[in-house]
């Protein structure tokens, strides 16, 4: 799945080189491919001994090898894009031309590695009349300036109008779009142009950025381009406007890398770490473990505190259980708000009707159901701040409230522990695992116990528990750290608000 999750994953074929210093070729290629959201392949063309400083060696393998690479992707996988780059010589070159004719790929990128930057020929005669005529296969060409003159057979350009010119040329005898680059020749400025074979141009304005780290950039923004025509369903234009700002990034943050001492490559991740983190991101189901496994100490000394041992054997005393009961209306009107705020601020419909509804119950059903359990006038007197709010009230209140200030993940991870905490310890107060009494039809407690242990609560538990928990597998790394304390103090919070009664 490509960043933004709705898009469908485009496959990336890679033809070309390798580098084993990772700055250009195949290496390249697979850098930009995952950095424009693409998954990448890659089919090897040549294997090259160099370094930042320069090529030693090249090693080709046979034509046929080649094409058993191709045929062995082409075969099996759904190919989106392909781009292509240094192919040693002619018969590789007749090799991908006619597996292009054959499979016929949907957004063809050809990078026409012909001549090095010093101005060496990278190809010998035979080889590069073969290039000329795989160029028609191509949707788009990404010539430097040399090649494109090389091309066009013409000089080397000097300036960017005669650039421009040559370009034009080409597109319209190879029937091609041709992507015009500045970047050797002089200048503060450094534009790039797609030129179609109707002569229509799209300029794109850049300022050269100073650096000795450009190995590889010509393989990186061919493969980038080739990635985002795929993702934007052939918009060449978006496509290579995108591409260029993000090869500008790159190049803007190659000095960090360090890499080598000849020419560096450019920092082909670095948006990719900068904005989407290096934390891995565990999953929800994941969370719940680990959040729930957190709290086993705090849920352990709930279980033993005097309040529920007495509420388990159904000594607990009538006016102890009735301050409780007290203290929970008032707590349970901050409840409410904090729900309401979260419901405000819920992503989706959903999770905003859940919270509201869940505010409205807070307010209506539990509270009308302690003004039965406590008579009208204390519960009124409970909720209208007659009844003062206990240390562990006042507490529990004013975490939830400054939770419910910061965000709405913060906000949800807070609200969780009333319904796990208690859902978990009512149903486990009527299975008798804290103790056979707790189950007997006759205990004077029986309704409260009850009202914790249904299926409609349950139901809402889990939702609860979902909506948190994928909030937080979604969050960056600081805010789910956030959540998880917020959870945590949450969690304590309702063992002193058990605890709080002179039951202890």
């Amino acid at each position: 799945m490509t960043p933004g999750g709705a898009e469908r994953t485009v496959n990336v074929l890679a033809i070309a080189g390798s580098d084993p210093s990772g700055g250009a070729g195949i290496q390249a290629d697979l850098k930009s491919i995952a950095a424009g959201g693409g998954y990448g392949m890659a089919a090897i063309t040549a294997l090259t001994a160099q370094n930042t400083q320069g090529v030693r060696g090249v090693h080709v393998p046979p034509a046929a090898f080649v094409t058993a690479q191709l045929d062995a992707v082409s075969d099996d996988v759904r190919i989106d894009a392909v781009k292509i780059g240094m192919l040693a010589d002619a018969s590789v070159v007749e090799a991908v031309g006619e597996w292009l004719r054959r499979v016929r790929p949907p957004h063809v990128v050809l990078d026409p590695v012909m001549i090095a930057t010093s101005g060496d020929a990278l190809l010998d005669p035979a080889a590069a009349d073969a290039l000329l005529r795989l160029i028609p296969l191509a949707d788009l060409i990404t010539p430097n300036v040399p090649e494109l003159a090389a091309i066009a057979g013409d000089p080397a350009a000097t300036s960017w109008e005669a650039a421009l010119e040559q370009a034009l040329r080409v597109a319209r005898r190879h029937g091609v779009r041709v992507l015009a680059k500045s970047g050797h020749l002089e200048g503060s400025l450094a534009p790039d142009a797609l030129v179609l074979p109707d002569g229509s141009v799209a300029e794109f304005a850049g300022q050269r950025i100073e650096t000795s780290n450009t190995h590889g950039t010509g393989c990186s923004l061919s493969s980038g381009i080739a990635t985002r025509a795929a993702r934007f369903a052939g918009d060449w234009v978006r496509a290579a406007a995108e591409a260029k700002a993000w090869l500008s990034e790159s190049l803007r943050a190659a000095e960090v890398l360090e890499v080598g001492s000849g020419h560096g490559p450019v920092n082909h991740l670095a948006g990719l770490w900068a904005r989407g983190g290096l934390e891995t991101r565990p999953s929800p189901e994941e969370i719940r473990e680990e959040w729930w496994s957190g709290i086993a100490e705090v849920r352990r000394q709930t279980d033993e505190l005097g309040f529920i041992r007495r509420l388990v054997d159904g000594t607990l005393a009538r006016r102890d259980f009735l301050d409780y009961v007290a203290q929970d209306v008032i707590y349970l009107r901050a409840y409410a708000r904090v729900l309401a705020r979260a419901a405000e601020l819920a992503p989706t419909t959903e999770e905003q009707a859940f919270w509201a509804k869940a505010s409205q119950g807070a307010i209506i059903g539990e509270i009308l159901l302690h003004r039965d359990r406590l008579g009208a006038e204390a519960a009124d007197a409970a909720a209208s701040g007659a009844v003062p709010a206990s240390p562990a009230t006042e507490g529990y209140v004013n975490h939830l409230l400054a939770a419910g200030t910061r965000g709405y993940e913060e906000g949800i991870a807070a609200v969780l522990p009333c319904y796990w905490v208690y859902s978990d310890l009512g149903m486990r107060l009527a299975r008798g695992e804290l103790g056979v009494s707790a189950r007997a039809s006759d205990h004077p407690y029986a309704e409260w116990i009850a009202a914790y242990d249904n299926a409609e609560f349950a139901a809402d538990t889990e939702t609860a528990i979902g909506y948190v928990t994928r909030a937080a597998s979604r969050a960056d790394p600081a805010t789910r750290d956030r959540m998880r304390r917020a959870f945590e103090a949450a969690a304590v919070w309702e063992r002193e608000f058990f605890g709080q009664t002179a039951a202890g």
